[in-house]
C-alpha cells in the first residue's frame, strides 16, 4: 500500500547516502597525497567531509603547504574521481526502489549535494536515478555555503515549493543532520562507514536511522 505524500518532500544527499561512494574519495585522498609523498592524516577525511569542493582544495593547500592552486587541485581530483563515479560507484541497497516509491506516493524529490555536476551526473546516470528528481541543488548553487549552513536545504525546499517543516532530509553526516534539524526539517540517517565515529550522536539527533532503504519511512 502506498502512502499519500502529496505536499511533502524528500531531500537526499548523494555521497554516502544514496551512493555507496565514500570509498572513492578515500582512495582519491590516498592516491593524491601519495603522489606528493604524504600519508593521509587520521583526521583529514573527517575535517573535509562537510566542506564545499573549493574549501577542501584551499584547506588541503594550506595544511600541506602545496604549491598548487585550488583550481589545479579540483581538476586533478575531478579527473581521478570521474571515472570511478561513472563506472564503479553503486547505489545503497534498495535506494532506487525507494526513490521510485516516493515518486509514486506524490512526494517531491531533491538532491542536495557537495558534488559538482561532472561527478554527480555520471554517477546518477550509472545507478539509474538521474531522472527521478524534481531538482538537484549543490552547495555551489547556495552561495558556496557548505552543509554547516542551511542554505542548500532551504534552496532545495524553495525550488520544490515545499515548506522546510514538510521536508525530510536523508543524510549520512552528523554536521549536515544538525543543520537540517536547525531549520525544522526531519532527518533520517543512512549509516556509512565514514560516520562510524559519530554514530551514537547521529542516533540521538535523527528521527530514524537506516542501514538499508528497505526500512525507510513510507510516510514522510
Amino acid at each position: 500500500m502506498t502512502a499519500d505524500n502529496t505536499g511533502k518532500a524528500a531531500i537526499f544527499d548523494l555521497d554516502g547516502t544514496l551512493l555507496d561512494s565514500m570509498g572513492v574519495w578515500d582512495q582519491v585522498d590516498i592516491d593524491f597525497l601519495g603522489r606528493r609523498g604524504i600519508a593521509v592524516p587520521d583526521d583529514y577525511m573527517t575535517k573535509v567531509s562537510a566542506m564545499q569542493f573549493r574549501q577542501i582544495a584551499e584547506y588541503t593547500i594550506d595544511r600541506f603547504d602545496l604549491p598548487d592552486t585550488p583550481e589545479q587541485l579540483m581538476q586533478e581530483w575531478d579527473d581521478m574521481a570521474r571515472v570511478a563515479y561513472g563506472t564503479v560507484v553503486e547505489a545503497k541497497p534498495h535506494a532506487v526502489d525507494y526513490l521510485r516509491y516516493l515518486r509514486s506516493s506524490g512526494a517531491k524529490l531533491a538532491v542536495a549535494t557537495s558534488l559538482p555536476p561532472s561527478l554527480r551526473e555520471p554517477a546518477m546516470a550509472h545507478v539509474g536515478i538521474l531522472d527521478l528528481f524534481d531538482t538537484v541543488v549543490s552547495v555551489d548553487d547556495a552561495g558556496d555555503a557548505g552543509k554547516d549552513k542551511p542554505d542548500v536545504y532551504l534552496l532545495a525546499a524553495s525550488r520544490l515549493g515545499v515548506k522546510p517543516a514538510d521536508c525530510t532530509v536523508f543524510e549520512d553526516l552528523l554536521l549536515a543532520m544538525q543543520t537540517a534539524k536547525s531549520i525544522g526539517m526531519k532527518v533520517w540517517a543512512m549509516h556509512d562507514d565514514s560516520s562510524d565515529a559519530d554514530w551514537p550522536a547521529i542516533c540521538d539527533i535523527a528521527d530514524g536511522v537506516l542501514f538499508d532503504f528497505v526500512d525507510a519511512p513510507r510516510s514522510l
